[in-house]
Formats: C-alpha cells, structure tokens, sequence
C-alpha cells in the first residue's frame, strides 16, 4: 500500500488558504466601509445568520462580535423558520453567511427580514445570488478555488468568510476605542479575565491579618508578630507610614551577622527601600514587580504611603495568575 503525503496535502491545503485570503485583502472595496458604519450605529444587535458550515462560521463570529464590545447573537437559518427569526427586530441589522448565496433556508427568510426593516447585510461568494442582490450591502468573498480537491467540502470559502467576520469586528472594536478593561467585563473566567479583572486590593491580605510593628519594637516582638499571623513578613511603620519591611530573608541575614539580635529594635535590620504597590493597582502588576525584582511578597500602601495589606506569590499562584 502506498504511503500517503500527509505533509504535501497539508502544505498544498494552507497556500490554497492564504492565496484566497491575499486575494480578499486586494479586492476589499469600499463597501466594507459602509457595513461597519452601519453596524457601528446599530442600535440593537448584529445578529449573524447562517446554516451549514456558513453556520458555523457565523456563530463564531457572533463571539467575536459580543467579546469585542458589539453585542451579537447567532440564529441557525433552520430554526429561525421555526421561530427563532421571532428574536430579530428593526433596530438590529443582519448579517448573513451564505457561499453560495442561494441557500433556500436563508432565502426564505428573506420577505419576512424585509418586513421587519432591519438593516440586511451579506457575505457571500457570488455577487449576483440572490441574498447578495436582497442585501443593502454585500461584502464578496471572492473564492475561486477550494482546498478540497473535490470541490466539494467548504474549506477556503470558510476560511475566507471567517476572516472577513474577524475584520469586521476588529474595525468596530477600533472604532469603539475598546481597551482591555472592557475585554475583562465580558472575559471575567479563566486566566485571561483574571489577568484583566483581578486587583491587588483582592488578593492581599488585610485587616487584623496584618503583620504591623513600629520602628522602635524589638526583633524579639517583631517575630512574635510575624508568627501570629503567618504571613512571613512584618510591616514596620512610623508614625502610620510605611517605613520598612522585614522578612524571613533579613532574619536570615541578622542571625548570619549579630552576635544576640532578639533585644534590638527592628529598625535596624529591616528592609528599608521597600517594593511597594497601591491598592487599586492590577494583580498582574504586583507579579510583574515580584518578578522584575526577585521577591515574594510587597506590601500595599495608599496614596499617602500608609501600609493597608501584604500581596505575596503564594496569593498570586494561588488564585491562578501565574
């Protein structure tokens, strides 16, 4: 039996693919201006329309769309002429996913879009079909050529519509000015959302769990205050300031260098150029300075340098973050 070229079939299946999105990137006309300006002003959703393969390209999109600041929601082509078309009103605009152009589910649909007065918008790979021609605008994908040797199964026409989809959310999310603070409000899971959502204020610790000494306290009770509240380390303040910090590391090194340190204030062997971070900074931010500066924990201060937690890589790891 003959061995297959699984590596050459791949190889031939992406060029196919890229040529047809080159090709798509050329031929972009104007009339790619005038969906997104049109879907920027939409006052209800972007509903994406499809069935088949077109489908789920058109679902996918959706996500896009709704991630990216433009709420959207998909309809299956097939159910919507079973009720689900119910959910679309005026102030929606449509888009539809159709190669062909000529899928008689979408075609169906058509009269009842018509009627309801929303903007109707197409992305097919036949400018004279009949839902491009029953489109306000129609965005042609322009596909000459599937990956399929047959020319049968959706594989560059896909690949294309998707991109075109991609494109146009993008061009609205640019148009939104939309920033990485709005992705975090509709990516709050996993550790992308946590990354963007999550702030030092909640993950540190606080409160009577604070580790706190003042300047003049002796190494002796500074280490009685560190093990009541298990964190490793002591703040040491002054005059409600953050003057220091003291950790297992600066005991390490005290009992390496003084002869009988316990009755010594702490000031004298704490940390005193501390890494700190504000409270209302990101989480991620606190690892980064960690990181950068090869510590494990920082203590968290106001504006005004008062101490009002302790952030450590335990916490970081703990929650997910790193």
């Amino acid at each position: 039996m003959k061995k297959h070229n699984y590596l050459k079939s791949g190889r031939r299946t992406i060029r196919i693919e890229s040529k047809g999105l080159e090709k798509l990137a050329k031929k972009l006309s104007p009339d790619f201006n005038l969906v997104c300006d049109a879907l920027f002003k939409t006052r209800g959703k972007i509903i994406t329309l499809g069935i088949g393969k077109s489908g789920h390209i058109a679902k996918k999109v959706s996500a896009t769309l709704s991630s990216t600041g433009s709420p959207s929601s998909f309809i299956n082509a097939g159910e919507a002429l079973h009720g689900d078309i119910g959910g679309i009103n005026k102030n929606d605009s449509v888009i539809i996913f159709s190669h062909s152009g000529e899928s008689e589910e979408i075609m169906s649909l058509i009269p009842f879009l018509k009627k309801v007065g929303c903007d109707v918008f197409s992305i097919t790979g036949s400018k004279d079909s009949f839902i491009a021609r029953n489109s306000q605008v129609s965005l042609d994908t322009g596909i000459s050529e599937e990956a399929c040797p047959l020319d049968l199964a959706p594989t560059t026409s896909t690949t294309v519509s998707l991109a075109l989809g991609d494109a146009i959310a993008v061009a609205l999310l640019e148009a939104k000015n939309f920033k990485s603070d709005d992705f975090a409000k509709s990516h709050p899971g996993g550790k992308l959302g946590k990354r963007l959502i999550t702030t030092v204020e909640d993950l540190m610790s606080k409160g009577k769990d604070l580790p706190i000494v003042s300047r003049e306290m002796t190494l002796s009770e500074t280490l009685i205050e560190i093990s009541s509240k298990g964190l490793g380390v002591a703040l040491v303040i002054d005059k409600k300031k953050l003057a220091g910090i003291f950790t297992d590391g600066d005991l390490r090194r005290t009992l390496n260098k003084v002869k009988d340190p316990l009755s010594k204030s702490i000031d004298t062997y704490m940390t005193k150029k501390t890494k700190t971070i504000l409270v209302d900074k990101l989480a991620i931010e606190a690892l980064e300075i960690m990181q950068k500066n090869k510590i494990y924990s920082l203590a968290v201060v106001d504006k005004k340098n008062i101490p009002v937690g302790i952030i450590r890589m335990h916490d970081l790891i703990e929650f997910g973050l790193v």
